[in-house]
Parts: structure tokens; C-alpha cells; sequence
């Protein structure tokens, strides 16, 4: 027998329209969940829209039938309150999970670790309250079904507002709840969005399930209250911002030494400022070689562009070590640039632009004597910062002595790599292309100009640097600068497969920083393994 709440049907369109917002909103929020272990590429989205599709074609094959054999609405208002339960439960567990997952298969997995260890944790935290979500269409559709004769227009009512409410859980999660609230509350809203839902259905009849009701209200108010204060990377110590943006994951974290910002990746550093000042002793000592190759006389003017700002890292370093340098930065995120000013200490005169890179040099006409390209976050390479296009555009900006400096961050000891495909494009527009691997690193820097010179130009400057830790480094960019042999291996705009290399990148790193652990468990067994990683 129907409860009254459902003598009409608005209550039943509700459903259908929150359902179908909810789901789109925890698909976001999976996106941002998984971004700090397996980063925000195109892999991981299309692990996370593949493993929530299987979930929702699950529940609609088990909504219809569970529908067509007892038509009890009760039976779908209770899986909306599991739903709930889960989902306020995914921002409590769900780093743990994650991390947990990920150890597993890293140890026992060594090709395509990324796919498998993302859809694992896909499989493990999603498809349950989705497949649960997933039944609400065929079993609304079997309640507000009146007759044959208008059944049409039912079901198209209900799959409009499914798909109204999917475009506003789009939209609201990433424009709204996670720049504003974070990940953790985005997921607490929409999980209490479906209690309601329950909550009302159950409390409106005289069968109001109090126990029922009762435990999932009391459940999502302990999550409401201890999952805020759970940290996304929780091993990382000494943090000092954790927060989201449109596009990334941030966090800045403090060492005796250096304030660090990673975005996006279990760890890494995307910038970093040096309390006591001085080289960092990562790869923008090496790309500080870049002004030296220009050629330029110490004292004369030089005009820097960066893309992919960042905090300034580089900006700042150009700015300490040669003061003629005029920079100015493009960075997409306009939250990274206010932590810039925050925590990295970015001077206020030097110019930051919120613009993609690329669209960046294409509404503008200005030329530089530098362009460094720093947009590569690991597996998350921009395609249309790595084509032929993109670089042909990137040329077109540099003054005849131009330097071209591009941080490539996958080091492969493999043939076709990204960094190989990479530099095989830079090289079928820039002449001359030299690259130098940062020791103890994945990062290797890669000069372009038209130049011929630029080498030799950093050789004698080098010499004649006041600065002794600066000119010692220089010594050692030029020293371990290689004139590059292109292989023809070219990314275009039509055709870019970063990720798919990247990730290969991924496999070959991880496997290479797990081979010891993988060798214990070959002789010792999992036992051997956990006493070895317990020590």
C-alpha cells in the first residue's frame, strides 16, 4: 500500500531528479577523491565514467526486476538510505581505502599499476551506492505508471528530470560546493540531499521505521562531524594548507628547509621556496641556464614568460639571480596564485596572468627572450601543450636568441617515451635542442632555440658568474648538456596519446622503487613481505 506522500507524484519526480543529481556530484567527487594517489588524466576519468556506468546498468536491471516482483516502495526508499550511509562514509574511509588499495597492488602489480589500482578503488568505494542509485529509474517508473495509455510520457518526465538533475550535479559540485566547501562536504551534501529523501518517505506513513531512520540520521551526523578533519593526504607531515580548487588538489606542506606545494599527486613538488634563500637543488637551478644561453649581456634587459606559473619558483629564482630579468607568468588556476602570494613570498610586481598557456601566445603578440613551459604534472600532460602546434605557437613568441626551457618529468629509461616523443616534437620546430637529466630526479631539462650558439654561450657565462653556487651550477648544466637526436616521434594535435605514455612512465618508476619489496615476497612470501615493511 502507497503512503500518502505518494498519492501524487511530485514526491516520486523528486527522487528521480536528486537521484540523478547525486550521482553526477559523487562522480565528481571521484575525480577529486582518487587525484591525490593516481593524479586527474584522462585514465583515471575514464576508470571512474566506465566503473560508475557498469553501476548504474546494474541497478537498473535490478530495480526493474525487484520492482516487477514486489512493487513496495519502502523496498527503493531503503536503498536510498544505504546510498546515503555510503556516501557520508566516503570521505571518513575513503583515503584510507585508497591508500591501502594502492600498497597492495603496487607491491603485486607491475604493469599498468594506475588502471588497475584506480579502478579498484572505483570498484571498492563507488559501485555499491551507485548501483544502488541506479535502481531508482525502473522502480519509479513502475510506481507512477498509471495506466498504458500515458506511459510514455511517465517515463520520458522521468528521464528528463534525471538527466535536469545530472546537469545541475555537474555544475554545482565543480563551480560551486568543492572550490567553496571541499571534496569531503561536497560528498556529506549530497549523501544528506538522499537521507532527506528517506527520512521523509519513511516518517510520513504510520509505519514510520524509526529504528531505521533513526541509525542512518544518527550514522551521517557522526560522518558530518569526523570527516571534515580527515586529511586527503593524511601521511604528509607539517601541512600547512589543504584545499581544492576548480582544477586541483592543493596542498602545502613545510619542511625545516623548504615550503612545498604539490597539486594532484600522491607526492612531488610542484613548488617550492627555500627559507634561507639560495639554489632549491631541484630542477629550476637547471633551468636557470636558459637566460645565460640567450647570449645577452649581463646588464641588458630580458623579458621572461612562464607557463604554468605555479608560486614562482622560477619567477622568483630568475628574479634573485639576474635582476635585468622582467618576468611575468600564465597559470590556469587563480587559487595556486593567491597561494603564491600566501606562502611563497611571489613579489607583487611580477604579473600573473589566469589563462590557459596556450590560449595565452595566442591572444598575444608579445615576444620574450625566455619561454619556460612547466604545465607537466606527472601523468597529467595538457595534449595541447605537447603538439607541434603548441610549439610552432611557442616559437613564433621568442625573439631571434630566444631560449625555449621545458620541464620534462617522466624520465624513462625505455625507447618511445614520453620524454622521447616530447623532445622528437620540440626538435621538428626548434633547430638546435639539448637536454640535461637532473640527478636523482625524473625530471630531465630540455633548451630549444634557433640559435646554434646557445650552448657555448652558457659555457662562457658560466665563467664569468659572481654568484659561486650559481656559476658552480651552471658549470654543471653545461657540463651535462646533450645536443639531441630527434626520432621522428611527434605528438599533434589530432593525435597526442600523453597519457597512455605517461602512464608507462608511471609503471617503470613505480616499478623500479618496488623491486626490492617485490623480491622479498618472490622469497619470503607475504609474511616475509609484511615483517620487511614492518621493520
Amino acid at each position: 500500500m502507497k503512503r500518502s506522500i505518494l498519492k501524487n507524484k511530485y514526491f516520486l519526480y523528486l527522487t528521480e531528479f536528486f537521484a540523478g543529481m547525486s550521482v553526477m556530484a559523487v562522480e565528481l567527487g571521484a575525480s577529486r577523491l582518487l587525484a591525490p594517489y593516481f593524479s586527474s588524466s584522462q585514465i583515471v576519468w575514464t576508470i571512474i565514467i566506465g566503473t560508475i556506468m557498469i553501476a548504474m546498468a546494474l541497478g537498473n536491471v535490478w530495480g526493474g526486476r525487484s520492482a516487477d516482483k514486489n512493487p513496495d516502495p519502502d523496498r527503493l526508499y531503503r536503498r536510498l538510505l544505504f546510498a546515503a550511509v555510503w556516501i557520508a562514509f566516503i570521505p571518513l574511509v575513503g583515503t584510507y581505502v585508497i591508500a591501502g588499495i594502492s600498497v597492495v597492488l603496487a607491491v603485486f602489480i607491475q604493469k599498468q599499476f594506475l588502471v588497475w589500482a584506480a579502478f579498484a578503488a572505483c570498484m571498492a568505494l563507488f559501485v555499491f551506492p551507485l548501483l544502488l542509485l541506479g535502481t531508482v529509474t525502473p522502480s519509479l517508473a513502475k510506481y507512477t505508471m498509471d495506466n498504458l495509455e500515458d506511459n510514455g510520457r511517465t517515463v520520458g518526465t522521468l528521464n528528463a528530470l534525471n538527466t535536469i538533475g545530472s546537469i545541475i550535479g555537474t555544475f554545482t559540485p565543480t563551480f560551486l560546493t568543492i572550490p567553496a566547501f571541499g571534496t569531503s562536504v561536497t560528498f556529506l551534501i549530497f549523501a544528506g540531499i538522499l537521507l532527506a529523501l528517506g527520512l521523509v518517505y519513511f516518517l510520513s506513513g504510520t509505519n514510520k521505521k524509526k529504528v531505521l531512520c533513526g541509525v542512518s540520521a544518527g550514522v551521517f551526523a557522526v560522518s558530518c562531524l569526523a570527516a571534515p578533519q580527515v586529511r586527503l593526504a593524511f601521511w604528509q607531515n607539517g601541512v600547512l594548507f589543504e584545499g581544492e580548487s576548480i582544477y586541483n588538489y592543493l596542498q602545502v606542506r613545510e619542511t625545516d628547509r623548504s615550503v612545498i606545494l604539490s597539486t594532484n599527486v600522491m607526492a612531488g613538488v610542484q613548488s617550492i621556496k627555500m627559507k634561507a634563500g639560495g639554489l632549491t637543488g631541484l630542477y629550476y637551478d637547471y633551468a636557470l641556464a636558459a637566460p645565460l644561453m640567450t647570449g645577452a649581456d649581463p646588464a641588458q634587459p630580458l623579458d621572461l614568460l612562464i607557463l604554468g606559473m605555479g608560486t614562482g619558483t622560477y619567477a622568483s629564482q630568475c628574479r634573485t639571480y639576474f635582476p635585468q630579468i622582467t618576468a611575468e607568468g600564465v597559470e590556469i588556476d587563480e587559487k595556486i596564485t593567491g597561494l603564491a602570494y600566501d606562502y611563497f613570498d611571489l613579489p607583487d610586481d611580477i604579473p600573473v596572468s589566469t589563462y590557459d598557456g596556450r590560449a595565452f601566445l595566442a591572444a598575444s603578440d608579445k615576444q620574450y627572450d625566455v619561454i619556460m613551459v612547466d604545465a607537466y604534472q606527472d601523468i597529467t600532460i595538457p595534449f595541447q601543450m605537447s603538439s607541434v602546434e603548441f610549439f610552432e605557437l611557442v616559437r613564433g613568441h621568442l625573439k631571434e636568441d630566444g631560449v625555449l626551457v621545458v620541464n620534462m618529468n617522466m624520465y624513462s629509461e625505455e625507447n618511445n617515451s614520453i620524454n622521447d616523443y616530447l623532445a622528437d616534437t620540440i626538435a621538428s620546430v626548434f633547430p638546435h635542442v639539448w637536454t640535461a637529466d637532473v640527478p636523482n630526479t625524473t625530471n630531465c631539462e630540455l633548451f630549444a632555440g634557433l640559435n646554434p650558439a646557445c650552448a657555448d654561450n652558457l659555457a662562457r657565462a658560466a665563467g664569468g658568474l659572481q654568484d659561486r653556487s650559481l656559476a658552480e651550477m651552471m658549470g654543471k648544466v653545461s657540463a651535462a648538456l646533450t645536443p639531441y637526436q630527434p626520432g621522428g616521434r611527434l605528438l599533434t594535435d589530432d593525435k597526442a596519446p600523453v597519457e597512455m605514455l605517461g602512464m608507462k612512465a608511471i609503471d617503470e618508476i613505480i616499478g623500479g622503487e618496488l623491486a626490492y619489496y617485490r623480491d622479498i615476497f618472490e622469497r619470503e612470501g607475504l609474511g616475509g613481505l609484511i615483517q620487511s615493511m614492518a621493520a
